[in-house]
């Protein structure tokens, strides 16, 4: 992997500028890679449209903003309807499948989706679907190894939250790694 663009959509509230945080933590302090974060969010606290970009590459970035994600992690249908046309071709789609709603798309692609609400329900704090979105995103992509995400949800939640996050984590992790061994699903 040389360089890869993530784009994190959801509303505010859900959790999609720590989700791109971590992922940049996970990459640059805990693999060894450099990462930028960049992050667009309305004038609202909670409900409004947010977004969050991050290049991960082997080599020192460059060019900070995301132009074709080749990953589009969407926690809720307006932000991928508004960003689901401006990806790389070969796109791999993991999103929150009770929330989104996939198009199809071009024969390349692959698309991966988890019901992270419900499973962050089951664990009694619905706040932790973000978590089970990362957790599920490193089974399911190759851009930053699951034990590195896994130390950078750890370090980055608030203290005394550490043990419901990284079961968050863990079941979402579970879940991608069970989808991938069934099948790949092509959209």
């Amino acid at each position: 992997m040389a360089t890869t663009e993530i784009r994190i959509t959801g509303f505010g509230g859900q959790g999609v500028i720590l989700c791109g945080y971590i992922i940049g933590k996970a990459a640059s302090i805990f693999n060894g890679q450099h990462a930028t974060l960049t992050q667009s969010f309305g004038p609202e606290a909670r409900g409004s449209a947010c977004s969050s970009q991050v290049v991960v590459s082997d080599t020192r970035v460059l060019y900070p903003y995301v132009t074709a994600p080749q990953v589009l992690l969407a926690m809720s249908h307006d932000g991928y309807m508004t960003h689901k046309d401006k990806v790389a071709k070969d796109c791999i789609y993991v999103y929150e499948k009770d929330l989104v709603r996939l198009e199809k798309h071009g024969p390349k692609t692959s698309a991966f989706g988890v019901p992270a609400t419900r499973i962050a329900e089951d664990l009694g704090r619905k706040i932790v679907l973000n978590i089970v979105m990362l957790g599920f995103f490193a089974a399911v992509t190759d851009v930053v190894p699951h034990e590195a995400l896994r130390k950078a949800v750890e370090t980055s939640v608030p203290s005394g939250t550490e043990e419901l996050n990284l079961k968050a984590f863990d079941k979402g992790y579970e879940y991608g790694i069970e989808l991938k061994e069934k099948a790949e699903v092509k959209v």
